[in-house]
């Protein structure tokens, strides 16, 4: 699992800074509905939560307070399946619309209630240009030569309580939000994707129906015993990527159900997709994917 998060890393970081993604501070976005989980704060962060706008998606940062926001589908229009979405990042900005809102809303139009974990990061710098000259050099350790010294690993401890705290949420408040319990699934993007998986393979407390990693690590994993049903899908021209399997190949040898697509194109952090790629059409497979599963009859 170490080397799928920390592939994970890499990606994000290359993806959010080459080329001419250009940074430009943002005001605050309002998240009326977010609902505070109550994890504690992050040690040893100086900088406070700011929000940034990045290939015309907004983005936060700093994030030291978790929340979770609703998505609930039209009264009477609800099946009962719920889904946990957890926006990617490199553990230390998060992609929040991108991967997050847009997707929940998506999911929300189907009938599914989703849920945006807006997870604690690790701490960056406070302002705009000494973030992307910090993520600049992380970059450029993880572009060393082979056999290099590689940075650590973050702990992904705080993330975890956020993700057990978020699933105990919705969980509590199941009736109220229409939720069957035994049909609550996580998806989550890039990084996400990565704290999908260890929660999947570490938490004692979350018993997910299904997850769906997306644009995740795809190093090989040790398949808990009652892991759930997967749902996978990855560009390949996404650096990510580079040929491997591991991942689905644990999942399939372990006699777990796994559905993986590999696209021709689409890069990394495509979220929902968008035009002129072959990745654009991930989504209705996975709600095809839920259908045949029989996670979208309505709840009686």
């Amino acid at each position: 699992m170490r080397a799928s998060l920390f592939a994970v890393l890499l990606a994000t970081t290359a993806g959010a800074f080459a080329q001419d993604g250009t940074i430009y501070p943002l005001a605050p976005i309002a998240e009326p509905n977010a609902i505070k989980l109550g994890t504690g704060g992050v040690n040893n962060q100086p900088a406070s939560e700011s929000w940034f706008k990045q290939w015309g998606e907004p983005m936060v940062r700093n994030v030291t307070t978790a929340t979770l926001t609703p998505y609930l589908p039209a009264p009477g229009k609800g099946n009962g399946t719920a889904v946990l979405v957890a926006p990617g990042g490199g553990f230390r900005w998060l992609s929040i619309n991108n991967e997050g809102w847009k997707v929940a809303q998506a999911l929300a139009d189907k009938g599914i209630a989703a849920f945006v974990l807006k997870y604690r990061l690790h701490p960056t710098p406070d302002s705009v240009d000494a973030f992307k000259q910090s993520m600049d050099r992380m970059f450029s350790s993880l572009n060393d030569a082979p056999g290099a010294p590689r940075p650590a690993m973050p702990s992904l401890d705080n993330q975890l309580a956020d993700a057990e705290a978020a699933y105990a949420l919705i969980v509590a408040r199941a009736k109220e939000w229409g939720v069957d319990t035994k049909r609550l699934g996580m998806m989550g993007f890039s990084a996400g994707a990565g704290l999908t998986m260890h929660s999947t393979l570490n938490s004692k407390t979350m018993k997910l129906a299904f997850i769906a990693p997306i644009y995740g690590g795809m190093g090989p994993v040790d398949v808990p015993k009652d892991a759930p049903p997967m749902f996978t899908a990855i560009a390949a021209d996404d650096f990510l990527f580079k040929g491997q399997f591991g991942v689905v190949k644990s999942w399939f040898d372990a006699g777990k159900p796994v559905e993986f697509h590999l696209y021709q194109n689409g890069g990394h952090g495509f979220g929902l997709g968008y035009p002129g790629n072959t990745a654009n059409g991930w989504f209705p497979v996975f709600h095809h994917w839920l259908d045949v599963n029989g996670l979208l009859k309505a709840k009686p």
